[in-house]
């Protein structure tokens, strides 16, 4: 369940993939929404954005909570410092722009009319922002080129976890996949 100072814990684990898939798969979707033509039930689909938004949200809180109760497993011995460097400011700046690109998403919904503070229909969401067109449009525009950033981000993660597994063969992606240290 818990990390040690060599591999990530299941709890780790589990976050890490979720997390990932339901950042990815948000990206594709808002992709997907803002490109298919005006329909009646779009306000549907930026409704049903929005509430995954604020789930994503509240798990990229709870992981970085996890993540301070527990060790963070080291790179392997030898790993250069260019390449902790890199590791440690991608993972960190997956964190931060998570957030920036959710919180963004956020300033719109409260911006826009109507809003998109009804959770599922089971509550609303505070909003932060007030109704405001310009504003929303703004908001909007700067969620989405963050969201791209974001994507960039995943991609240059993945690349190096690809180049751990094929060419240095050190084990670090066996740790997120399934714990195992070589």
């Amino acid at each position: 369940m818990l990390n040690t100072t060599r591999s990530w814990g299941a709890v780790a684990r589990v976050f890490h993939w979720v997390l990932g898939a339901a950042i990815i798969g948000m990206i594709a979707y808002g992709w997907w929404m803002n490109n298919f033509p005006a329909r009646a039930d779009r306000f549907f689909y930026r409704s049903i954005h929005a509430d995954i938004g604020y789930l994503v949200l509240l798990f990229t809180a709870l992981r970085l909570v996890w993540k301070f109760f527990n060790p963070t497993p080291a790179l392997p011995a030898g790993a250069p410092v260019w390449e902790r460097a890199f590791a440690r400011l991608n993972q960190w700046s997956l964190y931060v722009l998570t957030f920036v690109v959710v919180m963004l998403g956020w300033a719109h919904s409260g911006a826009h009319k109507p809003d998109y503070a009804d959770f599922f229909g089971l509550f609303r969401v505070p909003q932060f922002t007030v109704e405001n067109r310009q504003n929303a449009g703004d908001f909007e525009h700067w969620h989405i080129y963050a969201a791209y950033v974001l994507l960039a981000l995943i991609a240059l993660h993945v690349l190096g976890a690809l180049y751990h597994r094929f060419i240095k063969k050190d084990g670090v992606l066996e740790r997120m996949v399934d714990g195992r240290v070589q």
